[in-house]
């Protein structure tokens, strides 16, 4: 396992994340998974054996449920809580109310200490707002995110799916202020879904924040049992829930390099998918989630995978993002000034 710096930070992360969707089952989380206790204390041991440190969860995932197992499964187990990188999110709704969701000073306060009772820890290692909220000034929610920072409930602060303008924006006022900023952000990015490299990596790279994926198999699409005939679909998380959206003529487009590189490979083809992200230098770790112990370990042989230049030029070629103003227009007037 290898271990890569979160962003402009000093804190080291596996380059492998355990995700939590699948813990609980609760509300909209069920067609995930409901792993109870038991099944959950397997997976973190299971994880944290091969090196694993680095922990991401949600208020909002199984309604708080999640958080809970998590922190019980750490204590069930004697792990030792600042052996660990904890990571959680707030921004979802919490509860009927018109202030239950959101990213104002009262919902953020209010839901950094309902996640921290449920985790039964007395700080958060990242903190990242789940979302963007059309309703609160960045000043409002960075304030007051600086405030936690201060006080010590929370190490660092980190973003998930925002627009690079939004991002971008972020940073500058923090800059600006002074106040704590964003080292991290949280986002879908896989070999049949590149569209963060049209705006946001090249910001990721230019700004030094760190890169964490979500759903890097696409929802269980580039798990590899997926047939364009609609084969392996019967029962699966993608007829419950489809999501996160693909193009799914692209996908299979790239599944059709996938498999036959897999077979030579010895390996799977979840484990190309996951390690073609991995040899991405931007992405700093790699969040897997799993509802059965085989699945976890396939997604965690992942690591070991290599790719010769052929294979790696193989799979861009496939994959690759059709030309975009103005991409196109800065690349053709950046020759004359190229490192």
């Amino acid at each position: 396992m290898k271990y890569n710096l979160l962003g402009n930070t000093g804190l080291k992360v596996s380059e492998l994340c355990l995700g939590t969707m699948t813990f609980g089952g609760k509300g909209w989380a069920k067609a995930i998974g409901s792993l109870d206790q038991q099944a959950v204390d397997q997976l973190v041991k299971r994880s944290v054996d091969t090196g694993i440190n680095f922990i991401d969860t949600a208020n909002v995932y199984s309604e708080g449920l999640a958080e809970e197992l998590t922190g019980q499964s750490i204590k069930n187990l004697g792990l030792h809580r600042d052996d660990l990188v904890i990571a959680t999110k707030v921004r979802g709704q919490m509860g009927q109310g018109p202030n239950d969701s959101g990213l104002t000073r009262k919902h953020i306060l209010r839901e950094v200490e309902a996640s921290l009772r449920r985790l039964g820890m007395d700080y958060i290692d990242l903190y990242q707002i789940h979302s963007f909220d059309p309703l609160t000034p960045w000043q409002e929610t960075l304030w007051v995110l600086d405030d936690l920072v201060k006080s010590g409930k929370v190490r660092y602060i980190g973003a998930s799916n925002l627009a690079a303008w939004q991002l971008m924006k972020a940073l500058d006022f923090a800059a600006y202020t002074r106040v704590a900023g964003f080292v991290s952000l949280q986002a879908h990015y896989t070999i049949a879904s590149r569209e963060l490299e049209r705006e946001i990596i090249p910001l990721l790279k230019d700004q030094q924040v760190g890169l964490l994926v979500w759903s890097p198999l696409a929802g269980g699409l580039l798990s590899g049992k997926y047939k364009r005939d609609g084969q392996g679909e019967e029962g699966s998380r993608r007829v419950q829930f489809d999501f996160p959206p693909v193009d799914k003529d692209r996908a299979f487009n790239i599944l059709d390099v996938l498999h036959p590189m897999a077979q030579a490979k010895s390996v799977t083809v979840a484990q190309l998918a996951l390690a073609w992200l991995l040899h991405q230098r931007v992405v700093t770790s790699v969040i897997i989630g799993a509802k059965k112990m085989e699945q976890l370990e396939d997604n965690l042989k992942s690591i070991d995978v290599q790719f010769s230049t052929e294979d790696l030029q193989k799979l861009d070629e496939v994959s690759k993002l059709p030309a975009e103003y103005p991409g196109w227009m800065l690349e053709f007037t950046i020759g004359d000034r190229k490192k």
